[in-house]
């Protein structure tokens, strides 16, 4: 089982998807990030980076 799926997506793709969602920020943009910082900071690096992007804290 991936990370992915055991915190409850089918995916890397459907977690970005709703990340982007969430913080109401383009597709491409979340996958650019998550491109740039690799897959091993999904749940760590990746959300910090967009929470600045999007203004949430």
């Amino acid at each position: 089982m991936s990370i992915y799926e055991e915190n409850g997506y089918v995916n890397r793709k459907e977690y970005l998807e709703s990340l982007a969602e969430e913080y109401g920020l383009d597709y491409e943009t979340v996958r650019m990030a998550a491109s740039l910082l690799g897959s091993s900071e999904d749940f760590d690096g990746l959300i910090t980076t967009l929470e600045d992007m999007s203004g949430i804290f």
